[in-house]
């Protein structure tokens, strides 16, 4: 049962590292950084959402 319970944690460990730790750092906040209110942002988001969605 150790060898199990060491598993885990090595699994949890990876999931936290994978998470939290690379989000920081690969996955910046796109709409945050390039726009300065949530008005712009919505009309960024409307305007990908509906580009994608007419070239169907």
């Amino acid at each position: 049962m150790k060898v199990g319970r060491k598993l885990w944690a090595i699994i949890f460990i990876k999931l936290f590292i994978m998470f939290a730790i690379l989000k920081v750092f690969f996955f910046p906040d796109y709409l945050q950084t390039n726009f300065t209110n949530d008005e712009e942002r919505a009309a960024h988001v409307f305007k990908n959402i509906t580009r994608l969605s007419q070239n169907k």
